[in-house]
């Protein structure tokens, strides 16, 4: 449509921009709802970083050349996932967070590494810087006090009370009957104590600090730069 053309981006600008890969959270919770062995799970990590691996191929074929690939966080510190998973203390690690979980977190971010070495290999002229955002949030929940937090694991939306304020049959903001009573999974009063929002997702306060801690560039790791004779 010529009334539109000029919104569109010129054809140069899709290889200039950044394609940002956030990835691994989803995938991974979904498939510890169904009896998984660790072999299994392993096996499916594998297939995602195919997927995964391919799809950054059809963007680099269509001119894309600089990728920032988010790994992804400590999956067994979620509220949701510890009120699932978490109820037997033997499933807890010294964080109090779902060991299998995070095992999980790690298999898929040592494999997510791997496959930017291997997409650098088979694509010259891309860029990848791979940022570290398991360190980041574990080091928040693991040292919450220092910057500031007074809940690490619990909920600030929710409902049940500590531990986690978390019931798995009412989401944040419903109201609903529970055993004979009509109770709701209200907000905190202070969100900027609490790492988790609702269960799954981060708060406000949160994601403010992983953002400013994936700005110092201390947990990026740009591979493609390794071998550059500007740097000493």
């Amino acid at each position: 449509d010529k009334e539109l053309q000029n919104y569109l981006p010129a054809e140069d600008d899709f290889n200039k921009g950044l394609y940002i890969f956030d990835i691994g959270q989803n995938d991974l919770d979904g498939v510890f709802y169904f009896p998984a062995s660790d072999e299994q799970v392993v096996a499916f990590i594998s297939k995602l970083m195919s997927e995964l691996n391919y799809g950054m191929k059809r963007l680099y074929d269509a001119g894309a050349r600089n990728f920032w690939v988010h790994n992804t966080g400590p999956l067994g510190c979620l509220p949701r996932i510890i009120a699932t998973f978490g109820k037997k203390p033997s499933n807890l690690d010294e964080h109090g967070c779902v060991a299998s979980h995070n095992r999980a977190a790690t298999v898929f971010n040592k494999k997510l590494h791997d496959m930017c070495l291997q997409f650098l290999a088979h694509s010259p002229e891309a860029n990848i810087t791979y940022v570290d955002i398991f360190s980041i949030k574990l080091n928040l929940i693991s040292n919450y006090s220092l910057y500031g937090f007074q809940q690490p694991l619990a909920a600030c939306c929710g409902y049940g009370g500590p531990p986690l304020n978390f019931d798995t049959r009412i989401a944040c903001g419903v109201t609903k009957d529970l055993n004979g009573s009509i109770v709701t999974a209200n907000p905190c009063n202070n969100t900027a104590e609490y790492i988790n929002w609702d269960g799954t997702h981060y708060t406000e306060a949160a994601n403010g600090f992983v953002a400013d801690e994936i700005l110092t560039g201390n947990y990026s790791d740009s591979p493609h730069l390794r071998n550059s004779p500007f740097l000493t």
